[in-house]
């Protein structure tokens, strides 16, 4: 058995580990996988070469680097028998904050918040993913992939019109209390999942990085939307919130574009 460490820079949540294992799934000489995501590393059990295990990862464009490659003696592996359970959870609290963010987005003016709820409608998305025809074909959740980003680029552009035809005709100003509320209840939204999923591998490790978990891209665009309604309300001007909406669909559709590679 061989063990090969890969430091994924920019593995920030648990969908990005989501991604990782369904681009894997398939490969017969994996024998498992061990996430460190605070720490952005992953470790492959694997028998044999690892040459097709590290073209899948790097084909994901999240930043993977082979790191060492060593023997190792050990056969025996956690089985997490709440990680189904825990994987829903999260699928529901992401599709939950994705319904209320695009519901008070569009009530209140916000494209931040519509951008931000693509962001979660893609988080939930790929849990759901995880979850799909569990023990069924693999070709059937690549072809589910495939539709599910083209779909998010396609709303990611609506979201770009939207923000452009803002930014030439006067329209209303957001409203900033609304942005800021519905996105510190989403930072704690996300705060909770990442806690739960890292809660799911190691106890331990979950508590004594809790504080990393701030550093994930869910989280930083929670504090970019309550920084924008701030900025709208101290300048009495939309345009904080438009800049907002720029940048998380464009995170949107980088998102888009890896979870297409799985359907390849």
């Amino acid at each position: 058995m061989n063990k090969t460490i890969f430091e994924i820079s920019k593995m920030d949540c648990p969908s990005e580990e989501n991604l990782i294992r369904m681009k894997l799934e398939g490969i017969s000489s994996i024998a498992n996988l061990e996430f460190d995501i605070p720490n952005r590393k992953l470790t492959v059990f694997h028998i044999g070469q690892i040459d097709q295990i590290e073209k899948s990862i790097i084909e994901l464009n999240l930043g993977g680097k082979k790191t060492s490659t060593k023997q190792t003696d050990q056969t025996q592996f956690k089985n997490n028998a709440n990680q189904k359970k825990l994987l829903w959870k999260v699928l529901g609290i992401n599709f939950t904050f994705f319904i209320i963010e695009m519901t008070t987005g569009l009530m209140s003016q916000s494209m931040g918040l519509v951008a931000d709820s693509l962001d979660m409608f893609a988080d939930s998305f790929v849990y759901g993913l995880s979850l799909f025809a569990v023990g069924g074909i693999l070709t059937r959740k690549k072809k589910v992939a495939k539709l599910a980003g083209y779909f998010q680029i396609i709303l990611a552009i609506i979201g770009f019109v939207e923000i452009l035809r803002r930014f030439f005709r006067v329209e209303k100003m957001p409203d900033f209390s609304t942005m800021i509320i519905v996105s510190i209840l989403a930072l704690i939204a996300n705060g909770i999942c990442l806690y739960l999923l890292q809660k799911s591998k190691n106890k331990e490790e979950a508590h004594m990085k809790a504080s990393m978990i701030f550093t994930s891209n869910d989280v930083i665009i929670n504090l970019g939307v309550i920084a924008a309604g701030l900025l709208v309300n101290w300048f009495k001007s939309n345009m904080p919130d438009l800049i907002i909406g720029i940048i998380v669909f464009a995170i949107v559709i980088q998102g888009a574009i890896r979870i297409l590679k799985l359907g390849k």
